[in-house]
């Protein structure tokens, strides 16, 4: 069982949708916690209206006392006090992952300096892995965009207990996740990438999947290998499709669990 704490997406593509198919497709139900709620299609967040820290204090409250949960997840939280709501909550009973969602794939910003600053200071250094994108990286360590993966990689690393930097270019070749273990260890995981325009939602799949291995006990290396393998059949699975104007969905429940 796996909860996730994150926004809703009314184009089904990302947030809750994304992380609540993605642990039906991996076998593990799903639990959630809402952030706040979204007018969202392929081509963008057109409204977003936030819930209060109380609000999703309630909710994570309910669940956690309730349910035997065995991991968790963040997305798009929205605010510095629904984050340390979350790191007094979530953090340190379950594996936590930290996916900072401050940026929507269609450019829209969702998360301001104060909420990068409680990630910083507060939630990040408590949690078990921050997933950010290479954009959200740089906003958490302030370092220029043109250092190397590494470097940033490391950086965010003194911040967190540990990080995978995710890097995909669907137009590349080759898509390089920079991973920072428990204990300082760096490795490049290096995948194919898989050409296309349906990529809405992968940093939210990516995490959830994540999650989801996290909870049935598997390390970081192996844990991280099977959400690569996860994404990467969503992605190809969705490549054909023609489903809105902008950047389409992956196909979280298409894919063969593992």
């Amino acid at each position: 069982m796996v909860l996730s704490i994150a926004g809703t997406d009314s184009g089904g593509g990302a947030g809750l949708a994304a992380d609540l198919t993605t642990f039906a497709a991996l076998g593990a139900h799903g639990t959630c916690a809402v952030t706040a709620v979204t007018a969202q299609d392929t081509t963008g967040v057109h409204r977003v209206v936030s819930l209060s820290a109380a609000d999703v204090q309630s909710q994570v409250v309910a669940v956690l006392q309730d349910l035997p949960v065995a991991a968790a997840k963040t997305g798009m939280l929205g605010s510095a006090e629904v984050a340390c709501v979350v790191a007094d909550l979530a953090a340190g009973s379950v594996p936590l992952v930290v996916d900072p969602v401050l940026t929507a794939t269609s450019g829209a910003v969702l998360g301001d300096d104060e909420l990068v600053t409680a990630y910083r200071e507060v939630l990040l250094p408590r949690c078990t892995v921050v997933t950010p994108n290479l954009d959200e990286a740089v906003r958490l360590t302030g370092l220029d965009p043109d250092r190397p993966a590494v470097e940033i990689a490391r950086a965010l690393h003194e911040i967190a207990p540990a990080v995978v930097l995710t890097g995909g270019d669907p137009w590349t070749r080759t898509c390089r996740d920079v991973v920072v273990d428990g204990s300082g260890h760096l490795e490049i995981f290096e995948h194919p990438a898989v050409p296309t325009r349906n990529d809405h939602g992968t940093g939210c799949t990516f995490s959830a999947a994540l999650a989801v291995h996290l909870a049935r006990g598997l390390d970081l290396h192996a844990a991280v290998t099977l959400a690569q393998e996860f994404v990467a059949a969503a992605l190809r699975v969705a490549a054909p499709w023609e489903l809105g104007r902008g950047r389409g969905p992956v196909a979280h429940v298409l894919t063969h669990p593992h």
